[in-house]
């Protein structure tokens, strides 16, 4: 396999071998983002002069003796809503254009302690509220498998990087979807944390009570090698979870035999027949593989997904002053979207909360008759960015956001392609803060299926 596709788990053994430095790791990198930026669009900044000087520290160190980690003179990405001192940061808005941060994230903090290589800051949709990376200010980001289609969003960016060979992992938030229908869209993975579990200080909200921050890589187990690195608990964060701490979340070497998964086909298999085929195609192996597909039912699941939406009122109190001093500082897009959440009373809120809190017990007590739920990622795939169709938001969100309102922990892994070559995810969604056994199922579905082989023909 071409280096620039190859998985942090194995640069981290040429690295430590000596076959490789990061150092020119770093410089190949660089020197495909000169290529292909112009054409994904994927960064917004490129911060090749930090780039160089944190390599060459990492490789020294290395030579020295002293190894961090697996992320260890890895060069990754950062999701331009995630502070970073003294490097713009945009929020992928006019409001924040020339914003410069005095500190790091808390994400940051941890990838740069893990010895990790900042290749600059990936775009995404607008103030990370949309499913398509299609932004007003600085331009569509681009799918690596079908450059006039869309990468998803709102993390469009990380993933257009990863999946091109731009970077090795990129972070990304998720809020409604967007970790893992842009993995989904890009074929690549995308690790939606558990609530709480990895600390969102600094980083930008959209949905204080829904944000989550997680990795975008090419296998599980790079997501398991960067979720190692950046879990556990921080005071800064008020929602961050006191019992978790930081660990390594090992992915293992099993089989399928015994493994229970879940299937919800109402709701969650609602959408487009080009993927939902796809999808059942990928259930139909894994049992052929040993697992047990077990048919399952969430009664209120319609009333989940209203609640959810209604959550998103959220976001126009984070913006609020911004929105009667300076409206035309955001799209028209976002402004209707933000907008059209003030017709919401707070009584509407608050019992979208309360039920919230009711849904997700009884999600915990559904999963107890499995191991984790298998549906599709999105049940629409990337769309052509000049002709999105109608249903696009609704399709390429509703089943993510489901486990956004419970806190859970889901995955996207790739499972195949349309007729047209157009990636389809699968995800796998857990109890929470079993994200180790979600990354071990995920992982052995990858290494027993040949679905996260193919890459996308850019060169």
């Amino acid at each position: 396999m071409e280096i620039h596709f190859e998985t942090i788990s194995q640069i981290g053994k040429m690295l430590r071998s000596g076959d490789l430095t990061s150092v020119a790791l770093t410089e190949l990198m660089l020197e495909r983002i000169e290529a292909h930026n112009i054409r994904l669009n994927a960064f917004i900044t490129v911060t090749a002069d930090l780039a160089r000087r944190q390599a060459l520290q990492a490789d020294a160190e290395l030579q020295g003796g002293h190894d961090r980690g697996p992320l260890h003179g890895i060069p990754i990405a950062i999701k331009d809503l995630v502070a970073t001192r003294d490097i713009r940061t945009t929020c992928g808005s006019k409001l924040f254009e020339d914003w410069i941060p005095d500190e790091d994230a808390a994400v940051v903090t941890r990838l740069t302690d893990a010895g990790a290589v900042l290749l600059g800051k990936t775009g995404l949709h607008e103030l990370a509220y949309g499913t398509d990376s299609i932004n007003s200010f600085f331009g569509a980001i681009s799918n690596p498998w079908a450059l006039d289609h869309d990468p998803g969003g709102s993390s469009g960016g990380s993933a257009s990087a990863v999946s091109a060979g731009l970077a090795y992992m990129a972070t990304g938030t998720d809020t409604g979807c967007s970790i893992r229908q842009p993995a989904h869209c890009c074929g690549i993975v995308g690790h939606k944390p558990t609530f709480g579990l990895v600390s969102k200080a600094g980083i930008f909200p959209l949905v204080r009570t829904m944000d989550h921050v997680g990795p975008l890589t090419r296998s599980v187990e790079d997501a398991a090698l960067t979720l190692g690195a950046i879990a556990g608990y921080d005071p800064a964060d008020p929602y961050s979870a006191r019992t978790a701490s930081p660990a390594r979340f090992n992915v293992g070497d099993g089989d399928l035999k015994g493994v229970r998964i879940g299937i919800v086909r109402r709701f969650f298999f609602e959408g487009h027949s080009a993927v939902i085929d796809v999808v059942d195609a990928a259930l139909k192996s894994l049992a052929g593989l040993g697992a047990e597909l077990i048919d399952l039912d969430i009664p209120d699941i319609d009333q989940a997904y209203v609640a959810s939406r209604l959550s998103f009122v959220e976001a126009t109190a984070v913006h609020a002053q911004d929105l009667k001093d300076r409206p035309h500082a955001f799209s028209d897009e976002v402004r209707r979207k933000l907008e059209s959440s003030q017709v919401i009373k707070a009584t509407e809120y608050i019992d979208a909360q309360h039920f919230r809190r009711e849904f997700t017990a009884r999600m915990e007590h559904l999963m107890s008759a499995c191991d984790v739920l298998a549906v599709p990622t999105s049940t629409i795939t990337a769309s052509p960015i000049a002709d999105r169709p109608g249903d696009y938001a609704r399709l390429s969100s509703k089943n993510c956001v489901i486990f956004d309102f419970t806190g859970q922990p889901a995955i996207s892994i790739p499972c195949g392609f349309t007729e047209k070559g157009l990636p389809v995810g699968l995800m796998l969604a857990g109890h929470r803060f079993e994200d180790e056994k979600v990354l071990r199922i995920a992982h052995t579905i990858e290494q027993s299926t040949p679905w996260h082989e193919p890459k996308p023909d850019i060169r």
